[in-house]
């Protein structure tokens, strides 16, 4: 048994949480931390605020509900050990590794496979050089950028890279500069020390804190087949990797953007691909049949939910804003969208819970279709209720995954 100590700034989420095989021994150590209450406060007075209330004090409970997204990026470097020790010690049930490949075709956890520019010091170290684009200063109108790939490293380089949070300065005229820009309403004050991670690290880590799996296979960012890696190598690789670990099918939710990879599992490895997770990013109307959808207009849906479901799938994950909308009354409801998954059978995950920042201008990006209601913090328990009452979602990721874990437990989910 390994003992970790956790001190989260803002959370209060500090003492000892116990790593095990076993979910009962590690849930020993869980903690809700402060942010859960001071949400409630945050929150109009009523029935949902009075029952929050009344669960303050309660023993946290790790839940399937509570989804770590990225771990725990709101403070801590995302896709670290670290930050999925966080996750997990708010109770998260499940953690995400979003999974990419070196260019010895390594598996490894990044939100895309060109984002080592902005979560680690790749530009500023030894490697810099190898980066698809290096970095190039700010000059006049034009702004500091870079492109540093995964596939740009072995995997024995990606280890040497240190990870921070995601953030760059897009004015910096130094490399060492443009690291920083991290936004205010997070910290860089549990950066030192972090630890990147391969996909089969991962693994062996959320199974050692006690939590269940969903992994991400991100779109290339390179022409495949890369290497002779193609697609298919690419998606079956992935589960390997559960297979070599001895990892149970149903404590996995294999995820993709792409229909054609969750279509893969479902076909070739059908214990796997009966929780395949079909992540919807067809965000807005189109009548181009290969466009993108209105979540308010079901004849926009193509495929459709019946035929999604006809072809196996059993799980979607759209954004949360495309599940809710406001009704005339200015109240939060389910959308047409969800009102489909429904009744087609799909069960529904959404993402992501205080993923930008403070709700009082309306939430940004995640909360756009609702954005007229949501102009406290409070309103994050608000949307919560809905996704979980009358959307029926099974699960919520989060950036911050005790504030999920929290209602899912006050509600008995």
């Amino acid at each position: 048994m390994k003992t970790f100590t956790l001190a989260l700034a803002g959370a209060a989420l500090a003492g000892p949480v116990l790593a095990e095989t076993h979910a009962n021994a590690y849930d020993a150590g869980l903690t809700y931390g402060v942010r859960p209450a001071y949400l409630v406060s945050r929150m109009e007075d009523g029935a949902l605020k009075d029952k929050l209330q009344s669960c303050l004090g309660n023993t946290p409970a790790r839940t399937h509900f509570s989804v770590g997204h990225r771990g725990a990026p709101l403070m801590f470097p995302e896709h670290t050990v670290e930050s999925n020790r966080a996750a997990a010690g708010m109770g998260a049930g499940i953690l995400e590794c979003d999974v990419t490949f070196t260019a010895d075709l390594e598996l490894v956890c990044r939100h895309a496979q060109n984002d080592l520019h902005t979560t680690t010091d790749i530009v500023a170290g030894p490697l810099a050089s190898k980066c698809t684009t290096p970095f190039t200063p700010a000059s006049g109108d034009a702004k500091a950028s870079a492109e540093c790939r995964t596939s740009d490293l072995t995997l024995a380089e990606f280890k040497t890279l240190t990870p921070k949070m995601d953030s760059a300065d897009a004015s910096a005229t130094t490399a060492e500069a443009y690291l920083g820009g991290t936004a205010n309403w997070r910290t860089d004050l549990f950066v030192s020390g972090a630890t990147l991670m391969t996909h089969a690290e991962s693994i062996a880590l959320f199974d050692s804190l006690g939590a269940d799996f969903t992994p991400e296979l991100k779109a290339p960012s390179v022409e495949m087949p890369f290497n002779g890696f193609t697609q298919a190598d690419y998606a079956q690789k992935l589960i390997d990797e559960y297979k070599a670990a001895g990892i149970d099918p149903s404590r996995v939710w294999a995820q993709s953007f792409d229909l054609s990879d969750v279509l893969y599992w479902i076909e070739n490895e059908p214990e796997f691909g009966k929780q395949a997770v079909y992540l919807d990013d067809r965000y807005e109307a189109s009548d181009d049949d290969e466009g993108l959808i209105d979540p308010m207009d079901a004849a926009t849906f193509k495929p459709t939910m019946a035929e999604l479901k006809e072809m196996g799938v059993n799980y979607i994950a759209p954004p949360l804003w495309m599940l809710v909308t406001l009704d005339d009354s200015g109240a939060m409801v389910p959308s047409v969208y969800a009102e489909e998954a429904n009744a087609a059978g799909l069960d529904i995950i959404t993402w992501s819970l205080e993923r930008s920042g403070p709700l009082t201008s309306g939430g940004g990006w995640y909360f756009q279709s609702v954005k007229d209601a949501t102009n406290t913090d409070g309103a994050y328990f608000e949307i919560l209720d809905v996704l979980a009452q009358q959307v029926g979602v099974k699960g919520v990721f989060s950036d911050w995954p005790a504030t999920t874990t929290f209602y899912a437990n006050c509600m008995g989910l």
